[in-house]
């Protein structure tokens, strides 16, 4: 299989030359081993999986041992397998000063995050891997920021395929794993059914203690069928059979595996009487399509889950544009408790980017009206509009644009 270049890459060459050590979060198969590889290809680098029985038991029993085995510079895979080798990487980090000596995988976020920042810190640079986005697809890497007004739009333009429905749901249907791309329907749903067997599910019961599997499959089923929904954990858990408490606890694994992404509500004083649960994502469309049985790309498009699902595309492509980008944004969500709701709210530099998302070529541009609420706190109102089904950027007044989904 042809190898993929990733927006990552860019970031991740630096944070190496920075770094004593590099630790690639993110859900099983979206490509981090992958990745690491493909910048590993001219070194002498020395590659090692923890998915591996036989490596792992000697990382976990005798990390000394482990080393002289295997000798820096080293791509450690799936480490959060055995956590006993952080503390020696902290020892070798500190006895050179070599930078990018180890580099890291990891598929279990927070965890790792916490015990890996505890053990190495200041020696390690965290980031985090995505499936494949619509730019990458594309072939279009671009380090510029994500800018919202007229004329970056535009730009934009130039280097993107033209937005049209049927791809936008080729894409949302099938995915960011590289294994689905070129697979028949047949073998899609093979390869999903495999990978709640034997990543999902498989970590959930070895990683996390989860017992009830019959109830945990149900509950991942369920989360799809709320995709683009506020979080309710009593609507969760009665799917599952499950307490509102286990359910609450069951949604942080997802996390916590990067399987879901939950989009904060925004929080400010200025603002008054806001919701406070968040909207529930999948970070992978595919996977979503496929536990709700939606398995052909026509049928999702032209169903009534389809617009839950274009938002849930458009969510994620701008968390992996701005997980990628130089510069970082905090992405959220408004909604008061009259449900008057901003789909999207991009902070950064002291704006406020509002964005609607509307599965639509052309929306009633009067949906900008509700951008007004932000002239009520102390930010700045930056570029905005309505991402949407659109072939041009449009302008629809000097703040805000109609914004083809293709370019974010």
């Amino acid at each position: 299989m042809e190898y993929r270049n990733r927006e990552l890459e860019r970031k991740f060459k630096e944070a190496s030359g920075f770094f004593k050590a590099v630790l690639v979060i993110g859900a099983r198969q979206v490509g981090k081993s992958t990745m690491l590889k493909y910048l590993a290809k001219n070194e002498n680098r020395t590659i090692v999986t923890m998915d591996n029985d036989m490596d792992r038991e000697l990382a976990k029993n005798d990390p000394r041992l482990f080393f002289q085995t295997y000798k820096p510079p080293i791509l450690i895979d799936e480490i959060q397998k055995a956590p006993e080798l952080l503390e020696h990487i902290k020892i070798m980090c500190d006895e050179s000063d070599e930078k990018g000596r180890f580099w890291l995988t990891g598929s279990q976020r927070k965890k790792l995050m916490e015990r890996s920042r505890e053990t190495l810190a200041g020696r390690l640079g965290i980031l985090r891997l995505f499936g494949l986005s619509q730019r990458e697809k594309a072939g279009f890497l671009d380090p510029a920021a994500l800018d919202f007004s007229p004329k970056s739009l535009g730009e934009r333009q130039k280097h993107m395929p033209g937005n049209d429905i049927i791809s936008v749901f080729k894409h949302i249907w099938e995915g960011g794993f590289a294994d689905v791309l070129s697979a028949t329907n047949e073998m899609a749903q093979t390869y999903y059914q495999s990978y709640i067997d034997n990543y999902l599910i498989a970590d959930a019961v070895n990683d996390e203690g989860i017992t009830d599997v019959a109830g945990f499959r149900l509950f991942i089923r369920a989360c799809a069928a709320l995709t683009g929904n506020i979080v309710n954990y009593r609507t969760l858990g009665e799917a599952a059979g499950v307490s509102d408490v286990t359910a609450k606890k069951w949604l942080g694994i997802l996390q916590d595996m990067d399987v879901i992404y939950l989009l904060e509500p925004y929080s400010n004083n200025e603002l008054q009487r806001m919701i406070k649960s968040p909207k529930l994502y999948f970070c992978d469309t595919g996977l979503c399509a496929y536990l709700t049985r939606w398995l052909t790309p026509d049928s999702l498009r032209e169903g009534a889950a389809g617009g839950h699902f274009f938002e849930n595309y458009v969510v994620m492509e701008l968390v992996k544009n701005y997980s990628y980008a130089r510069d970082s944004a905090l992405l959220s969500f408004y909604r008061d408790d009259k449900a008057k709701e901003i789909d999207v709210f991009v902070e950064e530099n002291g704006r406020i980017h509002p964005l609607e998302i509307k599965k639509s070529s052309n929306p009633e541009k009067k949906e900008i009206k509700k951008f007004d609420i932000i002239e009520k706190t102390s930010l700045e109102k930056g570029y905005g509009g309505i991402i949407c089904m659109s072939d041009r950027p449009f302008p629809i007044d000097d703040r805000n644009s109609l914004i083809p989904s293709n370019i974010i």
